[in-house]
């Protein structure tokens, strides 16, 4: 594991320069499967975040203008950047995230993905000439980077969430200041380092760790910082929110989410298990797409809650970094604290534990893969975000009702369901209030597609030709006396 070394930035990125904090002041970070300390990182504040707003303020004024062409060249470098660095950066992620190498190794993948993507959808961001009311007279419509971008990452992908920032920020002409979080900086650091080695110019990218609160609270203040974009709590966002209020910046918000998966009797029930174990226990249930809710129609209910059973029982649990691991350590010991009081939330509530249900014997973060039967309403894990490989399964009779409950919180990120009835397929894109949503399928998020939810799990979108919009603003020119 020691070949990702060369990729291990421990320091910040401030206007082409690494630095450490002005106090000198560093945070270990550590590997959440063994609890070794992989390395350090500088604890920064208001001051570091300022210099890092001024340089990418000031980088502004060029990049923003600088030639399409080079922007476009200077994002399929880095592009090829990040795959042909793909099993170190992967190692690098599995070492500080906890995640199994092979999903690693795809979150390196979509995130290169992505900025390939925007560097071809930047070459389409056309305007347009609106026909004008009178003949002597052109009315034109035009696109043009939003200025510098504050980028607040988590750190369940802490690769990929920033390359759905990068990739549209930068191709659009803005420069960023980004913040990657504390449990994961690694893999955001490095997006500096290749930056900063297939060409682009000093301030354009700028990367800063250390104190959440100063940090976010000297972006949200700085009249400069045009835009700002978080993935994250929905709490956290809403903070975010408030305080964009005194500048108006133009926000985009990817925040928490509670999936619903519907599996109707009429389902494929092999493939829905499948799906189930995507979109349930990818990144060991830490995803904000993920699975939280399993409502099954009655007919099927024992026989998907039997197959899903033997599939969970059969997971392999262990250090990441081995090649036949499926699931790793959660984050820290919080996230095992909360798995641990939903299941005795459930309990209470006349739940029945299945499958697992405690502390794996590894030790340390490690999680048994847990299934619950015989959910309801009035449980925390109907109404909160779980964050780990806890599977609660609801039983239901009709589509009406599978529909209401689905709907029935205030997030509205991702939702999944599993049937063959093409009519029903058009009634849930209809009914449920989710942003994204996967029939027959648990795993839908690609770059061409928009990426964003609903109510309470945010505002605006990323990926897709959708995912630019929030980087430029749009200008109309009324060009009179022709």
């Amino acid at each position: 594991m020691s070949n990702f070394n060369n990729l291990l930035a421990e320091a910040n990125l401030i206007d082409g320069r690494w630095t450490g904090a002005d106090n000198g002041r560093t945070i270990d970070v550590t590997n959440p499967a063994t609890g070794e300390v992989i390395g350090t990182i500088p604890n920064c504040g208001s001051d570091e975040t300022d210099r890092a707003i001024a340089a990418a303020q000031s980088a502004f004024e060029s990049w923003s203008r600088s030639d399409l062409s080079l922007r476009v060249r200077l994002l399929h470098d880095l592009h090829d950047a990040l795959m042909d660095n793909q099993e170190p950066l992967a190692q690098l992620l599995t070492a500080e995230q906890g995640k199994p190498i092979f999903e690693a190794r795809g979150e390196i993948a979509i995130g290169a993905a992505y900025i390939r993507w925007f560097a071809e959808e930047i070459r389409r961001a056309k305007g347009e000439i609106v026909p004008a009311p009178t003949a002597d007279r052109r009315l034109l419509v035009t696109h043009h980077p939003i200025g510098v971008v504050g980028a607040i990452t988590p750190w369940n992908f802490p690769s990929s969430m920033l390359a759905r920032k990068l990739g549209p920020a930068l191709a659009a002409g803005c420069t960023v200041v980004a913040k990657p979080a504390t449990a994961t900086p690694y893999s955001g650091l490095v997006w500096g380092k290749l930056a900063q080695d297939v060409g682009f110019p000093d301030g354009v990218v700028n990367i800063v760790t250390g104190s959440s609160s100063a940090i976010g609270g000297s972006i949200m203040a700085s009249p400069e910082v045009r835009k700002v974009t978080f993935t994250g709590s929905t709490e956290v966002g809403k903070t975010l929110i408030r305080q964009s209020a005194d500048t108006v910046k133009k926000l985009s918000m990817e925040l928490g989410g509670n999936a619903p998966f519907i599996v109707f009797d009429d389902a494929d029930l092999d493939a829905a298990v499948e799906g189930a174990m995507i979109a349930k226990f990818r990144n060991m249930g830490q995803t904000c797409v993920c699975t939280n809710r399993f409502y099954v129609q009655a007919g099927i209910h024992d026989a998907f809650v039997a197959k899903l059973k033997d599939a969970v029982a059969a997971l392999v649990v262990g250090n990441g970094a081995e090649d036949s691991v499926q699931q790793g350590p959660l984050i820290d010991g919080g996230a095992v604290a909360k798995v641990e009081e939903m299941i005795a939330d459930a309990v209470a509530n006349g739940g029945s534990v299945i499958q697992g249900g405690k502390r794996h014997s590894n030790g340390g973060t490690y999680f048994q893969p847990t299934v619950v039967t015989g959910a309801s309403a009035d449980m925390q894990v109907a109404t909160e975000e779980i964050f780990g490989p806890l599977a609660a399964v609801f039983k239901f009779d009709n589509e009406d009702e599978a529909i209401a409950a689905a709907n029935a919180t205030e997030f509205g990120l991702a939702a999944y369901a599993y049937t063959r009835d093409l009519g029903r397929t058009f009634r849930l894109n209809e009914r449920l209030e989710y942003g994204l949503i996967g029939i027959n399928s648990g795993l839908i998020t690609t770059v061409e597609a928009p990426f964003g939810g609903m109510k309470e799990s945010g505002m605006g979108k990323e990926g897709g030709s959708q995912g630019l919009d929030d980087y430029l603003e749009t200008k109309y020119m009324c060009v009179a006396g022709l």
